[in-house]
């Protein structure tokens, strides 16, 4: 027993010393010593989650009631600073999971070890890059995200309202230090191409219109607009009234400096290339961003040659499509017929939206027959907020974590003519369910995981998943004709177009014009949406390759499945393999497969 008390540390001789002495001494010492090793590892392990989650919570922490409003930092430090110091914390994680023995722990925790090393590695890489220069894409950013975010806050106590009126007193110095790093960005020749900000400009004036309205129509005055709550007495409610002008003031001051900015000083000095190659240490900073959005290692050119690959094997399908409906022009003509006959397009935002739900509903039903495991949180479908539908892709997720809020499926009904109808069965399987919505919600619902989980976005996992969703549909029977597999296709066409004309513009020299004349030449997409796309690839590299990158690596683990299990293949099974613990990168998903594989062997 005195030897076994000269363990390396006071916790492993700790531990050590309980599992002798509840165990007996006749069993085997290097057993015990090898459990009270893993206990120790995974004590540390968890207590580093924990105080990552700590420090996640006190960047976000519930403004307390003894708190003094005028001396909080209520909105986010977004000062380089700021940031600086963040990415010290993210380093001193790293360096203590380090010290961490992996393989003296449980199967559980090496997941949990693999996956907090995969968060805090990419955290620390990418903002090796000064991301803070560049704080807006072509369809999103700071000054849109700000307004939104809006809408989703909570006023249950005059407490709620002081909150929220001391943090847009707040809103004009939070901008500025927008407005200083992106004029660092200018110095550093890392701004956004010139060639996209006219669109994003678009949307920024449709936000500072809003912003200096008086009425409801301003996201900013909204609160100030709701019935008196009950809570609240008249003498509380009249003094929240009494500083709506004050709000008006500051958040019409903030939005009218930042277009003012943005139109005579960010336009005339951003860069006039559109590759990330062509930034400071572009090259590497590209190489680094495929890596991270695919999770995998392979290089932009092994992407590209993927990319033309799938293309012509998918083109190929088309083909097939346009002799079975019996067109007699050609691809082109075809295209131009699809894209300017009535039917198939929606005449007014609410029929687009019906008819949205009402493939979302079919969907609904066909579930159980394909997963084992469905989340307890709904989704709703919507659309796209006025205020950005222009910019803004087709359709996409916004999720929640609130146990009170459900998910939305979000669908833009800005330019009808440029939504057909053909195309809502997949963009409404990867959305809503089985894709985002589920695969989001899942994660959610995950009981007795670290908190950090929630935080790992495995992009490929989560767009891979959701481009698998929408050949899963062929499955489910959820295209009811030629044309709505020709409408699959599209999309289909669209993400591997993505590793063609990403890698092209950022790595190989492609221009615009060739990107855009990609989809033009094979797909069905509007013309409309062609552009608005290829302007998020432009504003946002790397990230467009994780769609078909994932889903080409789930179909081959599929296929890998059906193959070594045979009739014992059980396609509900095997979706929960993928999904029920959440998001994870493409190696220790295969690694997990396999392991399922193996299990399933075995079961009799």
């Amino acid at each position: 027993m005195k030897t076994l008390l000269k363990a390396t540390t006071f916790g492993l001789s700790l531990a050590v010393s309980s599992v002798a002495l509840t165990s007996g001494f006749g069993g085997d010492m290097a057993a015990y010593a090898q459990q009270a090793m893993q206990q120790d590892m995974s004590v540390q392990l968890h207590q580093l989650f924990k105080d990552e989650e700590d420090h996640r919570q006190a960047r976000n922490a519930p403004i307390g009631d003894d708190v003094v409003l005028a001396d909080a930092q209520l909105l986010t430090d977004v000062s380089p600073a700021a940031y600086e110091k963040e990415m010290a914390m993210q380093k001193a994680f790293w360096q203590r999971l380090q010290t961490i023995d992996r393989s003296a722990l449980s199967e559980a925790d090496q997941l949990n070890y693999d996956l907090f090393e995969f968060l805090i590695h990419h955290r620390i890489n990418n903002a090796s890059y000064d991301g803070w220069r560049m704080p807006f894409l072509s369809d999103s950013g700071f000054f849109m995200s700000t307004a939104s975010s809006v809408e989703r806050m909570r006023f249950n106590n005059k407490r709620d309202y002081d909150i929220y009126i001391a943090k847009m007193a707040q809103l004009p110095a939070q901008f500025d230090q927008y407005i200083a790093n992106m004029n660092q960005g200018i110095a550093d020749g890392w701004t956004m191409p010139r060639i996209i900000l006219d669109g994003v400009y678009g949307v920024l004036k449709n936000t500072r219109d809003a912003a200096n309205a008086a009425d409801a129509s301003n996201p900013f005055m909204a609160p100030f607009f709701k019935e008196k709550p009950k809570f609240m007495s008249d003498a509380d409610w009249q003094a929240v009234q009494a500083q709506r002008g004050d709000v008006l003031a500051s958040v019409s001051g903030t939005y009218n400096k930042l277009d003012d900015y943005f139109k005579n000083t960010y336009m005339p000095n951003a860069r006039t290339t559109i590759g990330a190659r062509e930034l400071p240490g572009g090259a590497d900073y590209y190489r680094d961003m495929v890596k991270f959005y695919t999770t995998l290692d392979i290089s932009p050119e092994e992407v590209h040659q993927i990319g033309l690959n799938e293309v012509k094997r998918i083109r190929g399908e088309m083909d097939e499509i346009i002799k079975k409906v019996g067109f007699k022009g050609s691809f082109k003509e075809f295209v131009t017929f699809l894209r300017t006959d009535p039917q198939f397009y929606a005449t007014s935002p609410r029929d687009l939206l019906k008819e949205a739900s009402y493939i979302a509903k079919r969907i609904d039903a066909q579930m159980p027959r394909f997963f084992k495991t469905l989340p307890r949180k709904p989704y709703g479908v919507r659309a796209v907020p006025d205020n950005i539908a222009p910019n803004y892709t087709t359709g996409r997720y916004w999720g929640t974590r609130s146990e009170t809020e459900p998910g939305y499926y979000m669908v833009n009904t800005y330019a009808l003519d440029k939504r057909p109808l053909y195309a809502l069965p997949s963009l409404s399987l990867h959305e809503g369910v089985p894709g985002h919505h589920h695969q989001n919600a899942l994660v959610g619902e995950q009981p007795d995981v670290p908190s950090f989980r929630g935080q790992v976005r495995a992009h490929a996992f989560g767009e891979g998943w959701g481009l698998y969703t929408e050949k899963l549909g062929i499955e489910m029977d959820i295209y009811e004709d030629d044309y709505q597999q020709f409408g699959r296709l599209t999309y289909e066409m669209w993400r591997a177009g993505r590793l063609v004309v990403d890698t092209g513009m950022h790595f190989m020299g492609w221009t615009r014009d060739q990107a855009v004349n990609l989809f033009v030449e094979n797909s069905a997409l509007s013309l409309h949406n062609i552009n608005t796309e290829v302007d998020r690839y432009i504003s946002w590299p790397g990230q467009a390759l994780a769609y078909k990158m994932g889903e080409l690596t789930i179909l081959r683990l599929r296929q890998k499945a059906e193959d070594a299990l045979g009739e014992k293949f059980d396609i509900r099974s095997f979706h929960d393999a993928i999904l029920v613990t959440g998001s994870l990168p493409m190696a220790i998903l295969e690694q997990k497969i396999d392991r399922w594989i193996a299990d399933q062997q075995a079961a009799e």
